[in-house]
């Protein structure tokens, strides 16, 4: 079954929103603190169990599954027609978009993955020698502005395949014009009889 560029915008845009959907359940999870529970020498923090560890991976691994799709949809060979890559960066506004896409990609995957990270270590090493510590959580609004950037990149990954497409296009007009394999040339039978006449 032949894939078309609207069912691979469908998965990237799906894939995106899912990213997004995730980042900011796991933003509006995510406690504010911990409870100290002071022992002898040691203070150990108790955190209230919550999915913001489990749903910011979730995020990311959505947002990596969004660029991997989108970044598939570019060169795929539609209707079996592949063209060469530097054909497709021949397009200024192709090439910009594609590095807005990256840019915006690898800025959300920081944003998420940073908080997620954090978070997950200060459940795990949840005992401290410091008396006076607050049981801190990751900083907030991260992992919300994370998922923000995750729709934004898949936006960008879709403009970039929209671009794409018609520079596949332009390529393969100019292939058929310039008398390449898709050139076709129409005879009028009446002018085929008289020129052999």
């Amino acid at each position: 079954m032949a894939v078309t560029t609207k069912q691979m915008s469908l998965i990237v845009g799906s894939l995106g929103v899912l990213s997004f959907i995730f980042g900011v359940i796991a933003e509006n999870k995510k406690p504010a603190s911990g409870t100290p529970i002071t022992g002898k020498d040691v203070v150990i923090c108790k955190y209230p169990a919550d999915p913001t560890v489990a749903l910011g991976y979730l995020s990311f691994g959505f947002l990596a599954a969004t660029t991997l799709a989108g970044g598939l949809s570019l060169f795929y060979p539609y209707k079996g027609k592949s063209i060469p890559v530097p054909a497709l960066f021949q397009s200024t506004s192709f090439f910009i978009f594609f590095l807005i896409a990256l840019g915006s990609t690898g800025l959300a995957a920081t944003m998420l993955l940073w908080p997620t990270i954090t978070e997950h270590k200060h459940l795990v090493s949840n005992v401290h020698y410091n008396l006076e510590t607050t049981c801190p959580t990751a900083k907030t609004g991260l992992l919300g502005g994370g998922a923000f950037l995750a729709l934004d990149a898949a936006l960008f990954w879709l403009v970039s395949l929209m671009l794409a497409d018609n520079a596949r296009e332009d390529y393969l007009d100019d292939v058929k014009g310039s008398g390449g394999d898709g050139l076709t040339t129409e005879y009028d039978a009446d002018d085929v009889i008289k020129g052999s006449a």
